[in-house]
């Protein structure tokens, strides 16, 4: 018969139990950390809050709104027999004045980048403003004094003046904020204030419409009230400033955007020092590439920015001529337009920069002094050129006509001004769907100057011969210049 076997338990000792319970709770606690950090979710925002609050401001400005009469009102000479009938209209009986001057408020929000009282805010909070007043966290109210605005990224700076040094908060990096991290929002939200929302960055690089636009997406729910007030990273650095939202409602939908804090802190600094933005000019118009006009130029690839026109100024003073792309400035690579104006506005005013341009199928180096954007918006530099309106001859389905004198001054054109009017465009032709319209005015065609249709069908064939499948013109429409690449 088989042996029974007789298996007995053994019982741990003490010293085996406290090891085995040790493993098990780091094992817990290991679930626990690895879980944390898969959800990425912050036990609380609590201390983060506490520690930048006092330095976040409720912002009130106050307006003075003029009544009707003041507005435009008629106005009758004294003792008119209507003068108390129209006084009655518009103001209302003897003794009540509702359409004298008001005095509107408006609320937003700012935050105290300096312990001497300076304030970031919008520019749009406080525009227009003939009082404005902050209120801190602490329930101090001091009245501040407006230093400078830049109507172009909405940023404002203002003063408060207090005894004692006042709680500020310092700016971050927004270039290394990624999308997902974690932002807080603070600020005075439908007059709530010092209210504190919190969500991730949903997306960087943002443009809504102006040329200097650089704005974090976020989803921290901001609101009216909340502009001027700042968007936290999780050290409590300011990285942008709450400025729009999107939303059908008028309320937060989750898309709401903040000026970067590396645009934000070069417009404070220029703001401090001057009073208002003095930002670089290269004197130039421009577009952006595309694979058809890089490939009829011989450019590998379509990046850069295409000069359309140049006007009196560095650019111009340095040779630079309609057609070049601007591959590289200031020693960095030019991807496209937008890049590009932001670069030249931040490399300051008399900066002496190197500029690569593709011309003629090579590289040409070429040195620029800046000017200064804001001089050159004084003087009408920027103003579109004369505008061009329509006119014909028949190629690439389109009709052409010559200029002549008698069509330049039908159309307002400059004298010395040559090239190709479009009178007409098949519909089903590549001139239609690249846009081409009548009354655009050809001027150039592979970067060389076209008065002719045999000079335009001459230019073609070049294009043809040197294995090229698109032909790149020069448009000019409301004084407004582009290329456009046409396929042969």
């Amino acid at each position: 018969m088989p042996q029974a076997i007789s298996i007995r338990p053994q019982h741990p000792t003490p010293a085996q139990l406290l090891r085995h319970l040790g493993l098990a709770l780091a094992f817990v606690f290991a679930l626990a950390t690895v879980a944390q950090a898969q959800s990425g979710h912050p036990q609380s925002f609590a201390d983060l809050a506490e520690e930048v609050s006092p330095s976040v401001v409720n912002i009130t400005t106050t307006t003075t709104v003029a009544s009707r009469l003041d507005r435009g009102g008629p106005q009758l000479p004294e003792g008119s027999p209507f003068e108390d009938f129209f006084r009655d209209f518009f103001d209302g009986p003897r003794g009540e004045q509702p359409n004298r001057p008001r005095r509107n408020q408006a609320l937003g929000s700012g935050f105290v980048i300096s312990e001497d009282g300076f304030i970031v805010t919008n520019n749009h909070v406080i525009e227009g403003a003939d009082e404005i007043r902050v209120e801190f966290f602490s329930g101090l109210e001091l009245q501040a004094e407006l230093i400078g605005t830049d109507p172009a990224t909405d940023i404002a700076l203002l003063k408060v003046s207090h005894d004692a040094p006042l709680p500020h908060v310092p700016w971050g990096d927004s270039e290394a904020s990624r999308v997902g991290d974690w932002v807080i929002a603070v600020g005075n939200p439908l007059g709530q204030g010092f209210s504190v929302s919190a969500g991730i960055i949903s997306a960087r690089g943002r443009a809504l419409q102006g040329n200097f636009d650089d704005y974090i997406q976020t989803d921290a729910a901001i609101n009216r009230g909340n502009s001027g007030g700042p968007l936290f990273n999780m050290d409590g650095e300011v990285i942008g400033v709450n400025t729009a939202i999107l939303s059908p409602t008028g309320g937060s939908i989750g898309i709401g955007f903040a000026m970067s804090s590396n645009v934000a802190t070069n417009v404070v600094d220029q703001l401090l020092t001057y009073g208002s933005t003095r930002r670089g000019w290269l004197g130039v118009r421009i577009q952006d590439m595309t694979e058809e006009m890089a490939e009829a130029i011989g450019l590998e690839r379509a990046e850069g920015a295409m000069v359309t026109e140049v006007m009196d100024g560095p650019s111009k003073d340095a040779g630079m001529q309609a057609g070049d792309v601007i591959l590289n400035f200031d020693g960095g690579p030019v991807r496209d337009t937008r890049m590009l104006v932001r670069r030249v506005a931040d490399a300051g005013v008399g900066v002496d920069v190197d500029v690569i341009v593709f011309r003629n199928g090579e590289e040409v180096a070429l040195n620029v002094v800046l000017g200064q954007r804001e001089l050159a918006e004084a003087a009408g530099s920027l103003a579109p050129a004369p505008a061009t309106p329509p006119e014909p001859s028949s190629y690439l389905g389109m009709e052409l006509e010559p200029l002549s004198d008698a069509l330049r001054a039908e159309l307002d054109l400059p004298r010395g001004m040559n090239g190709l009017v479009v009178r007409a465009v098949e519909e089903d032709s590549d001139a239609a769907r690249k846009g081409v319209a009548p009354g655009d005015l050809i001027t150039e065609a592979n970067q060389q100057p076209v008065s002719t249709v045999a000079d335009l069908e001459a230019r073609a064939e070049e294009a043809r011969e040197a294995g090229r499948r698109s032909l790149l013109i020069l448009l000019r429409r409301g004084g407004d210049p582009r290329f456009v690449a046409l396929g042969l």
